[in-house]
């Protein structure tokens, strides 16, 4: 029988820690987040506590990913594939640089 459960892993891979941190700042650093914190004058230790919970999901996928456990990672999309209509569409989204 399975039964769904959270592990958190204590050793820490350098590589995956720096990206899981620029993924949160990537999201977070601007945009809609930043003014809703603004707006509704969300504290720093709350701001910091979802940029943490973010992070560490993040680094969870990336270290799933880089052992290619893709059963694990389907089920965490079967699980949180919630009702479509809580969403709207998803469209790709990419910032970097480019050569012109």
């Amino acid at each position: 029988m399975k039964v769904w459960t959270k592990v958190r892993i204590k050793d820490q891979n350098p590589q995956v820690e720096r990206v899981s941190r620029s993924f949160v700042n990537y999201l977070y650093g601007y945009g809609p987040f930043y003014d809703f914190c603004r707006k509704y004058n969300v504290s720093l230790e709350d701001r910091h506590f979802i940029e943490q919970y973010t992070g560490n999901r993040i680094s969870g996928l990336l270290l799933l990913f880089l052992s290619r456990d893709y059963t694990r990672i389907n089920d965490i999309a079967n699980k949180y594939n919630i009702d479509a209509t809580q969403n709207v569409d998803i469209y790709p989204e990419i910032e970097g640089y480019i050569e012109k």
